[in-house]
């Protein structure tokens, strides 16, 4: 006979790390729940414990002065709409608007929407061409990684068993920063494939997320616009250089190589649309 899991609910940051450390890989952390509501409900997950952060004091946050730092625990709709968020960051906040429904995104986190390392989502693959960071915490203090070294694989991060994702910092906003998002069934919000784009005055960046395992980035390939203005012709060398070289997988919302077509065409058009700002 089953048994109903156990829940933990520290009051305080401390009281959650210290739970953490005890109880490691036997207690699940739960943020705002979304995915792993999901989990839960298709059997694909039964811990024997949760761990809630819901009452944990003093994740719920946005600063905006400089660097961008936002508390794991702040929810997606909070920085869609975070004037600071918008002003500086605006295809950051961007991003986050489109992840599903105002009433997910009301409850979905930060910190969770990464913790969870949920291929099929939208911030990651923008937080990483920003160059965010994610803040992990433990008993024996901090460690800031890059999204490219948090996300390992499917639902797998570097977050070790007595760590907490506290917070992500953004750097200062670049130039010019585009997200794009290609969905390939009208009754699902979830990515088919996700592109970020970022321009500065030293290289481009592009970042796809939502056609494998993890957010891919390609250095060489963004290399061909060192120095070059962006125009169709470079776009399109660049598309075609991440279709060719992207890992993609074939699931509900589109095959391999359908993903490879869409990649170079959303690559493309992110692109463009650097060009145009």
């Amino acid at each position: 006979m089953s048994t109903e899991p156990e829940w933990l609910v520290p009051a305080s940051l401390d009281e959650a790390l210290a739970l953490r450390a005890e109880r490691r890989e036997g207690a699940t952390v739960v943020a705002g729940g979304t995915f792993v509501g999901i989990l839960v409900n298709s059997r694909l997950m039964a811990p024997e414990a949760f761990l809630s952060l819901q009452c944990v004091a003093g994740l719920d946050y946005i600063r905006a002065d400089g660097d961008l730092r936002i508390g794991a625990l702040t929810t997606h709709r909070a920085v869609e709409l975070s004037p600071g968020v918008r002003a500086g960051w605006p295809a950051l906040a961007h991003a986050f608007s489109v992840v599903a429904s105002p009433r997910v995104r009301n409850q979905a986190t930060v910190g969770g929407v990464l913790a969870d390392a949920d291929y099929a989502s939208d911030p990651p693959a923008m937080l990483s061409a920003l160059g965010a960071r994610a803040v992990l915490r433990s008993p024996r203090g901090d460690r800031a990684v890059g999204i490219d070294e948090l996300i390992l694989g499917y639902y797998d991060t570097c977050i070790a068993p007595d760590e907490l994702l506290v917070e992500v910092r953004v750097p200062a906003a670049r130039e010019r920063a585009v997200y794009r998002k290609f969905r390939s069934r009208s009754t699902e919000d979830r990515p088919c494939v996700a592109v970020a784009a970022v321009r500065d005055r030293r290289r481009l960046r592009v970042v796809v997320g939502a056609v494998a395992e993890r957010p891919q980035e390609f250095q060489d390939v963004c290399a061909l616009a060192d120095g070059r203005e962006l125009d169709r012709a470079l776009a399109m060398e660049i598309g075609a250089g991440y279709a060719e070289r992207i890992a993609a997988i074939d699931d509900a919302r589109g095959s391999a190589a359908y993903r490879r077509r869409v990649t170079a065409v959303e690559v493309r058009r992110a692109i463009e649309e650097l060009a145009a700002r």
